[in-house]
């Protein structure tokens, strides 16, 4: 087959939510990939930041064959040989208490939002049903209900209502603005450090800074959306790093997934992660060996 029947099958079968290049990959190394004829391309694209690593990185090939080999999933009916090891890795790389693993990005970032609810209510004092959690324009954190409610992108909302309430918008790099979003039922505040979707847009130097010393004054959570900017694709471990602003809850996706398998997490301090217990959150896949 060649590259235009596997764009036609694609065509006629898939539903049409993307409009991807002309360009299908049956091959890919390192940085390179090779459609059915041979062509070769640099892949600047990475999956979105997913393949940091590189395509088929021979360390995490070998991980993944070698597990394939002995046990895929158990579900979080049971503990495995593997989770244990993977949360204390992760604690230890990104300087948080606990790990909560997930699957998808979007599920990282939906699980952000249900902690910063809870936390609103046991820790907080706000009454449930009134927590209110800020976020900026152009934000993209997902295609989930809860990640479009967030979003001015009228692609991603279009003829989706009734949307989750308890989001308010206020303009990117607008400290005053947000200041004055809080109200007593601000449980949190969610932004990504870049904006990835909006156009890679880095803030001005001092605003992340800024937007940790405003939650801390006023006991909202910082949950910083790093699953594309995180695990070194800026520069430092984490975009977050560059100014010092530690978030209360880390989102992580992609890049963790070392570009194989969809693996994310939220990363938080006992504070925020004491919220969970058991049967109020939870993944079938998530913490998979």
């Amino acid at each position: 087959m060649h590259s235009k029947d596997y764009i036609e099958l694609d065509e006629k079968y898939g539903a049409h939510n993307y409009h991807p290049l002309p360009v299908v990959i049956s091959w890919a190394e390192g940085a390179k990939v090779k459609d059915p004829e041979g062509k070769v391309y640099f892949d600047f694209l990475s999956a979105y930041s997913a393949v940091n690593q590189g395509h088929r990185h021979p360390k995490i090939i070998k991980a993944l064959v070698d597990q394939a080999q002995v046990c895929t999933l158990t579900s979080r009916a049971f503990h495995n040989d593997q989770m244990g090891a993977f949360l204390k890795k992760l604690c230890e790389y990104t300087g948080y208490e606990h790990a909560l693993p997930m699957n998808t990005g979007a599920e990282a970032v939906e699980t952000a939002l249900k902690a910063a609810r809870r936390w609103g209510v046991e820790v907080k004092g706000v009454q449930n049903g009134k927590q209110e959690i800020i976020c900026v324009d152009e934000n993209f954190h997902g295609r989930t209900l809860a990640a479009i409610s967030m979003s001015n992108d009228p692609d991603s909302q279009v003829n989706y209502g009734p949307y989750v309430p308890g989001f308010v918008r206020v303009p990117y790099e607008d400290i005053d603005a947000m200041a004055k979003a809080i109200t007593p039922n601000t449980v949190a505040v969610i932004l990504e450090p870049i904006q990835g979707e909006a156009g890679v847009c880095v803030p001005y130097e001092g605003y992340l800074k800024a937007v940790r010393e405003l939650c801390t004054k006023n006991k909202v959570l910082f949950i910083c959306d790093e699953v594309q900017t995180g695990f070194c694709r800026t520069g430092k471990r984490f975009a977050w790093m560059h100014e010092g602003a530690r978030p209360d809850i880390m989102c992580l996706g992609k890049a963790l997934g070392g570009g194989v398998l969809p693996v994310s997490a939220i990363v938080a301090d006992h504070e925020v992660m004491k919220v969970f217990t058991p049967g109020t959150h939870g993944s079938t896949f998530g913490g998979n060996p």
